[in-house]
Order: C-alpha cells, then sequence, then structure tokens
C-alpha cells in the first residue's frame, strides 16, 4: 500500500506536526472581579501565536493583562473595565451594558470563563438583539449566537486588519511564518506524488484516474477523496 499519507502522520501527532505551544508567551485573560477598575496601556506586543497584535494593560489595582489591542488605542491610553458610562474603543464591559448595534471583540463564551470568540485581527462582532435571557450576536462568520447577558466583551475592531495585504515577496518567509503555527506549507497535490506517496499519484498527467471515493470499508490512508459522498458526478 505504499507509505503513510501526510494526513496519516499529521493525525498521529508527532513532534514534526504538532504546533509549538511551549512558545506561546501570552494568555487572553479579563480581571476576575466586579468592581470598576481604570486601566492604561503599558506596552503593545507582537504575540508569536496570533496575528494581531496585543495590548498589555495595567489596572488600578496592580493587576496586568493582555487583550486583543484595538483600532485607536495606543501606548498610554485610558482603558475602563466595567464601567457603563465608558464605551470608547478598548472599554471591557458585560453584554447587558452594551447598547445594540455596537461593535465588540474577544467574546467570553460563558461569564467569568475568558475570551473564545473573535480574537483575530480586523475581527469584530455586533450586538442584534437584547432580552433578558440571551444576547444575540453576529459573529464575523455572518452566523448568529446566543449568549449570556452576563459574558463580558470589548468594545472596539481588533487591530491588525492589513496583515494579508502585505507581501511575502521570498518563500522562506511564508515558510517560516506558517512553521510557527505548525501549519502545512507548501502543499502537494495528491496527482502530483507518487503512488507510493498517495492513493492518487503517478499515472500520466495530472489525473486520478480512478473513483474519489474511497469504499466504506477502507482502511486509513486509503480514506481520501469524496469521503461519504451524499452525490457525485457534476451537477446539473
Amino acid at each position: 500500500m505504499g507509505k503513510r499519507i501526510i494526513t496519516q502522520r499529521r493525525g498521529r501527532g508527532t513532534p514534526r506536526y504538532r504546533a509549538p505551544s511551549h512558545r506561546y508567551k501570552y494568555s487572553l485573560k479579563y480581571p476576575q472581579t466586579d468592581d470598576i477598575l481604570i486601566g492604561r496601556v503599558v506596552r503593545i506586543i507582537k504575540d508569536q501565536a496570533r496575528n494581531c497584535p496585543l495590548a498589555v494593560l495595567k489596572f488600578s489595582n496592580n493587576e496586568e493583562i493582555n487583550i486583543p489591542a484595538p483600532v485607536q488605542v495606543r501606548e498610554g491610553s485610558i482603558i475602563h473595565y466595567n464601567d457603563e458610562k465608558s464605551l470608547t474603543p478598548g472599554s471591557i464591559l458585560e453584554l447587558a451594558k452594551i447598547p445594540e448595534g455596537m461593535e465588540i471583540f474577544n467574546i467570553e463564551n460563558r461569564p467569568k470563563e475568558n475570551s473564545s470568540f473573535c480574537r483575530s485581527a480586523g475581527n469584530t462582532a455586533r450586538i442584534v438583539l437584547k432580552t433578558d435571557e440571551y444576547i444575540l450576536i453576529q459573529l464575523p462568520s455572518k452566523k448568529s449566537r446566543k449568549f449570556n447577558p452576563r459574558c463580558r466583551a470589548t468594545i472596539g475592531v481588533i487591530a491588525g486588519s492589513g496583515f494579508k495585504e502585505k507581501p511575502m515577496l521570498k518563500a522562506g518567509k511564508m515558510f517560516h511564518r506558517m512553521k510557527s503555527k505548525s501549519r502545512l506549507w507548501p502543499k502537494t497535490s495528491g496527482v502530483a506524488m507518487n503512488a507510493v506517496d498517495h492513493p492518487f499519484g503517478s499515472g500520466r498527467g495530472r489525473h486520478v484516474g480512478k473513483p474519489k471515493t474511497p469504499k466504506k470499508n477502507s482502511p486509513p490512508g486509503r480514506n481520501i477523496g469524496l469521503i461519504r459522498a451524499r452525490r457525485t458526478g457534476r451537477k446539473k
């Protein structure tokens, strides 16, 4: 049957294909208090694990946290926590205290659990509907989701939206960028490989030469292509 294909080797989870999370220094979190705090942006940093800059905040109780840096926030900016009178970019509030239509990011999945949604560069979500039981939010994927009104979020838009517009220029830069997050690059199509490396490999030209739908009882390494396809062929 040949060698193990790359999908199998990645799934096994060897160090070659495992994300180097031991190099990720910074975590995103919110203060675990209900008091009103005033913080200051101490510095803006770059994290290897993320494509957006991080803002290091120091609050009046000497607690330091990291959040994705919003647009219009720089070193020395004042950030308010749990103060519903302040709706400036970077302010951290519960969803129940944020007006409808406001752009937010860094949203918690459950109260006091730290952020889970909308944390990458240039992203923002929007509050669509507010009730006593839940808050309906439209995520960057245009999908709507209900959240607990006591979940916290940050007002504004995450900075760094133009990172995709910068050209790589050299293949080496792209290689190291992908390697830092253990992403497979460059990707080689199966038809371009040898028969020993992939079931679609070998043959004359870039042609599969066999059905792409694997059998129901096909072993690992053969289970590639249109897996459990509902339909095949051209659309009519």
